[in-house]
């Protein structure tokens, strides 16, 4: 479970994200909607403990800003990383080292053996089309949608209880993007783990994640109950 409270995050006069209270319970598959500049970026890199809530006079009157995931404070310990997985970007990943080597790293710092990384690799044959691993090119010369398969793949690597992933359709092909629906759908059938995504993609989203929120912002101006893709006709008329 994920547990946001009294968080704000300011950029000079431009306030990206300011949450009161929000809960993610455990198991859940949750997208997060909104226009370029609503704050969903800036949201998971507060998750993930890269960048600091404001901890202003004004902020601390209304109460103690705290993110905890699984009961851990983010900014309190580094306990957290051990059933955490993300990919935001390609910083995430190392350019200089070639997918097998990259992921291969993944897999030795995550302490997965190589049965794990095997049937890892396995698991994600549809989604990784042959095209990524084997190829002996370095991860700085992939395509953009290579390169986003991979870093997902590595945010999977250690079967994560909590899953990040930032615009994860961005780069990929038609074929890819569905193969990736499948891929995340079963994951959180299988493990029961919680799944947080962004997306610009609202079809792709609404198909896979039973809860939406909406950011506008940065603050959460609608959390939707998706019942079998009931939030797209509201998410529709909003963004029109």
């Amino acid at each position: 479970m994920i547990q946001i409270n009294n968080i704000r995050k300011t950029f000079g006069p431009k306030t990206a994200v300011d949450i009161d209270n929000f809960t993610i319970p455990q198991g859940q598959m949750l997208g997060l909607v909104g226009n370029n500049g609503a704050g969903k970026s800036t949201l998971f890199r507060l998750l993930l403990d890269l960048i600091e809530p404001d901890k202003d006079e004004t902020v601390l009157k209304a109460g103690t800003p705290r993110i905890t995931n699984c009961g851990v404070e983010v900014n309190a310990t580094e306990e957290w990383k051990d059933w955490t997985g993300a990919f935001l970007d390609e910083s995430f990943l190392i350019d200089y080292l070639t997918p097998d080597e990259y992921l291969h790293f993944v897999s030795q710092i995550s302490n997965i053996e190589p049965e794990g990384e095997k049937r890892l690799i396995e698991e994600s044959s549809h989604f990784l089309s042959g095209e990524i691993l084997g190829q002996k090119k370095l991860i700085r010369n992939l395509s953009a949608g290579q390169k986003q398969k991979l870093g997902i793949l590595a945010a999977m690597a250690s079967q994560p209880r909590i899953l990040i992933l930032d615009e994860p359709f961005n780069f990929l092909d038609p074929t890819s993007q569905n193969a990736l629906k499948t891929l995340l759908t079963d994951y959180n059938r299988k493990t029961g783990a919680t799944i947080l995504i962004s997306s610009h993609n609202l079809q792709h989203t609404i198909e896979i994640c039973p809860r939406i929120a909406l950011m506008e912002d940065g603050k959460i101006i609608r959390d939707i109950d998706n019942n079998e893709g009931s939030a797209l006709q509201e998410l529709e008329e909003y963004f029109a």
